[in-house]
């Protein structure tokens, strides 16, 4: 088993071979496969210098020298969510929905540790598909931290000087502050658009209207949940319990006000009860006919300041 450890730059040069075999890259630098004596398999992730300065999430990563940095961590044989869920991506094998509740159900609970279960409150700011990754049992784990931000629980405001997300699981309260207060709500947000793709919606649409990128998707959703009801047991097409489950906590989770949205906790309840009387929440409402979260690009957003997480007792839900 691998203790932690800290790497001086010319060690991460040998252990990598000069950075020959890469995985892949993303917003924030380049990842690349090395194999640790007596065997292990780990992931090396070397950040670019002028898109990340570590002093919002230090605990990810520490200057090792100079300006440069890296991350040491597990790999992750079977790859990110997204390689399961989005479509246009190269596809691994088909998940039972048995498998996809797990994988839905593990990320909810690690977003509510991040949440409650430190010391400091963690917000991520960029939950989706492509930063969840998957062991070889398909167990996820939240990864890049690039864009999180940490501070005291029992601080009341927090300042955020780069509040940023990707387009398609960004909150709208990132986007204009007419939706309300920039919060934990936001990771609940981008959670429930997650959710929708684990479900299969997106995929669903396309399937559809063969027009996906010119449709709000959730409100595809549903309208299918609301015929749903009108069809008995047992028919033909009738969605099954673990998708219905997923579709109704993910529209939850992406409703426009922030104090609409459950806390991460009352997601995990609700995912583990998997009750067939889950109540519908109101219909997503986005106040452009054109969906101007649809996408998959980064982007900055403002400065703000965040409630206290004391706001968590107050959840409907």
């Amino acid at each position: 088993m691998l203790t932690p450890a800290r790497y001086s730059y010319p060690e991460i040069l040998i252990i990598t071979n000069h950075f020959e075999k890469k995985l892949g890259q993303g917003g924030f630098g380049s990842v690349f496969l090395v194999k640790l004596p007596p065997g292990y398999l780990v992931a090396v992730k070397l950040f670019n210098d002028s898109k990340f300065n570590g002093e919002d999430f230090i605990n990810e990563v520490s200057t090792i020298e100079g300006r440069r940095r890296a991350l040491v961590y597990e790999y992750m044989p079977n790859g990110s969510l997204d390689k399961y869920v989005c479509p246009g991506k190269d596809t691994g094998p088909s998940l039972t929905w048995e498998k996809l509740n797990e994988i839905a159900l593990g990320v909810a609970r690690r977003v509510e540790y991040l949440h409650r279960g430190c010391d400091m409150c963690i917000l991520h700011f960029d939950i989706k598909p492509h930063n969840i990754l998957l062991d070889h049992d398909f167990t996820p784990k939240v990864a890049d931290f690039g864009l999180a931000k940490l501070y005291p629980k029992e601080q009341s405001l927090v300042s955020v000087s780069a509040a940023r997300g990707t387009m398609g699981y960004i909150a709208p309260e990132l986007v204009s502050r007419d939706f309300g207060q920039i919060s934990y709500k936001s990771d609940v947000y981008s959670f429930g658009m997650l959710l929708l793709e684990v479900a299969g919606a997106i995929k669903n649409l396309e399937a559809v209207t063969g027009k996906s990128s010119e449709a709000y998707f959730p409100d595809w959703v549903y309208d299918r949940l609301t015929e749903e009801r009108e069809l008995e047991d047992g028919v033909d097409g009738k969605m099954g319990e673990i998708e219905r489950t997923l579709y109704i906590v993910g529209l939850w989770c992406i409703q426009m006000n922030p104090s609409d949205r459950p806390s991460m906790s009352s997601v995990v309840e609700m995912l583990e009860a998997r009750t067939p009387d889950l109540k519908m929440p109101a219909k997503p409402f986005f106040p452009s006919s054109e969906n101007s979260f649809a996408g998959g690009s980064t982007v900055d957003s403002f400065s703000a300041e965040l409630p206290s997480m004391s706001e968590e007792g107050s959840s409907n839900m």
